[in-house]
Parts: C-alpha cells; structure tokens; sequence
C-alpha cells in the first residue's frame, strides 16, 4: 500500500499546446514519468468556466468533446508529473485527490477496509480475459454479486498501465489499451472482496477513494457532507458530486444526462464533464451495455460536477430532482482544486486537511 495521489484534468478536444494535441500532451508526460496507470477518456457532453457546451448529440456541437485524464501513483510521482501539467496553458480544471494505490496481493489481502463507503476503481487491459469473457465483465458480475452500490467501465483511449504507454490506434484492436472498473461501495465489504479481485488480476493495480453514497435507485439515503470551505490553515476544500444512470434514463423524454448538463448550466455551475461507459449497473438494475440487437444505445454515463461546498450543495439539489426516478448519486471530498479560464486563475496545488467525516459532522 502507498502513499499515492490521483491527478485528474478536465480540458477540451481540441485544446491543443506546442504545437499538438493537449491529450498527447498529457499522455506523454504521464509516459515520461512512467505514471503506473493513467487514462485518457473522451467525454459526451459537457461545458467548462467559459460555459461553451460540448456535445456529441449535435453535430455542430460534437468536435470539441470534453476530455478528461487521471494518473495515479505513488505522491513523488505525481507531484513531478503535476509540475510539467500544471505548466501547459490550458483553460479547465486539475484536481488532486488522495488514494491507495494497491499493486500487490499482500496490499490487497491487508487493506483494512475501515471507511463506511469507498470507491473502488479496478484497473485492467481491454483484451484480459476470464471464463470465455472479458475480465473487466466478469469483475462487474462479482460487484453485484456481493451488492456494491453500483460499477461503470470507462475505456480509455491513451493511457499508461504499469508505467509503459498504451494508446489506442485507428483500425487496430486496441487490445492492451486501459480501461477502469469504477465501483462504490461499504468499505468492509470491498476489504473482503479485494482477495478475490487480485485472483483475477496478473497485475494487481487497484485504488481506493473516500465517498459517500446519497442517492441509489431514486431513494435519497443522505445529502452530502455539508463542510466548511476551508481547513484550519485556510486552503480551500472542494466536493465533487458524481451521478450514475443509464443513457436510456429519461426525464420529460429527453435523457437524463442531457436534462442534467442543461439545467447545471442554467443556474450557474461551473462546468460538467458527462462520459459513457461500456458496460455496467446502478442500483438493483442488471448489468447492461449496448448489444448487437439494440436499436438505442443502453451504456451507463456518468456525470462529474466539482465546486465548492456550498455550490455543491445548490447543485445537488438539481440533481436529486432530476434522479427521483433512478441512478446513482455519490458525493466525494477534493483536497486541492486549479480552475483555469480566460480571465482569471482559482485554486492551487497544497493539499488541504480533509475532516474525518461522521454523520452531521463539519468540522475539519
């Protein structure tokens, strides 16, 4: 187990930097410092500071897609990767997290599991396979299985896994490329369930997160963390709000991800990055991705929203409204936060102390 950091951009298709891609950009710096696993994954829909909306429904809408990049590794890693990003000008948002980075079945074995609810993020090569299907298939099986709140696959196209670069290539298989099982669950059943996943893996590469589940099936189980704005040393906490439903999902006819990105842009947020998974599940719902007989597309998308606590908050009352029918709603606390846009700079890269959390609790 180390003492890891998950470093995440939210950035444009096109956005661009020394003469290339912003995407390559990342991707090669992530290579440069062999990061053990990062991605980079194209969103669907989606707007930043600047509240230009991205999205691949309209065609005049759909070439600049929203991009977001995680790398994950060991804190002295990733603060020499975060010192290259955080020199390339760009317009949107980095944000560092801590995490437990698990790469061996002994790590796996000992996590202690003492967080209520954590998520669990499961890191595997698009060609691995286990009993005649795709491993990343047969982990989703065992979350449900054992009653995780819900589990998303996000494929990447470019990526590191194990420190070397993987990227995805047209008219190519795109075997080895890097994808993520994302799943929340209680953190005692996750820490019985770890043995089981590194049986599954040749290469353990897993990590976890503190988050809070507030919303599963439609029923409201709890509001965020209501949090102060500040630790005691006066750096800025951050909350992320992460909305989980089906792009069959419908409000008012229109799906709920569209009616979402919509209506948080209307009332002032600053910004959603909307990304489509390939397989998953929320709640008591199946597994489900798109089939060869489908007439509409039946994939998970996943919706991320980060603010301040107190703007987190007025969002997530959009969100419940929008989710009364279903969906998975989970609330996570963000330690250091930079928003760049054309006329101004917020945030910084110090980490601020995040509060142990109990119920009603706001202190730091």
């Amino acid at each position: 187990m180390s003492d890891s950091l998950k470093l995440t951009t939210y950035f444009g298709e096109r956005d661009r930097s020394g003469g290339g891609f912003l995407a390559d950009a990342f991707a090669d710096v992530y290579a440069r410092h062999a990061i053990h696993t990062s991605l980079v994954m194209r969103g669907v829909e989606g707007f930043g500071a600047k509240h230009h909306l991205r999205s691949d429904r309209l065609l005049t809408l759909s070439e600049d897609l929203p991009l977001v990049s995680f790398a994950v590794d060991e804190r002295r890693r990733i603060e020499a990767a975060l010192r290259e990003v955080s020199g390339l000008r760009f317009d949107g948002l980095i944000t560092l997290e801590r995490a437990q980075l698990l790469t061996t079945d002994e790590a796996l074995r000992d996590w202690p599991g003492r967080e209520p609810e954590t998520k669990l993020t499961v890191y595997v090569g698009r060609h691995e396979r286990a009993n005649g299907g795709p491993l990343w298939k047969q982990i989703v099986a065992l979350f449900r299985r054992r009653g995780l709140a819900g589990a998303t696959v996000l494929l990447g196209v470019d990526g590191t896994a194990g420190g070397a670069r993987r990227r995805a290539r047209f008219c190519a298989r795109n075997a080895e490329v890097p994808l993520a099982v994302v799943a929340v669950g209680d953190g005692a059943m996750i820490a019985e369930l770890l043995p089981e996943i590194g049986s599954m893996l040749a290469r353990p590469a897993v990590t976890l997160e503190r988050a809070r589940v507030c919303k599963r099936d439609g029923e409201l189980l709890g509001r965020p963390h209501s949090l102060y704005e500040t630790d005691p040393s006066g750096l800025a906490i951050w909350q992320k709000l992460t909305v989980y439903v089906s792009e069959l999902s419908r409000v008012g006819g229109h799906p709920t991800y569209h009616r979402l990105v919509r209506a948080l842009r209307e009332a002032g947020a600053a910004g959603v990055t909307v990304l489509r998974g390939v397989w998953g599940y929320h709640g008591v719902g199946p597994p489900h991705g798109d089939s060869f007989w489908q007439l509409r597309r039946n994939v998970p998308v996943v919706a991320e929203i980060v603010d301040t606590p107190a703007r987190a908050a007025t969002w997530f009352d959009v969100i419940d409204d929008l989710t009364r029918s279903g969906g998975l709603v989970t609330s996570e606390t963000v330690p250091a936060l930079r928003a760049t846009a054309p006329d101004h700079v917020r945030g910084g890269f110090k980490l601020a102390q995040l509060p142990r959390l109990g119920a009603g609790d706001r202190s730091p």
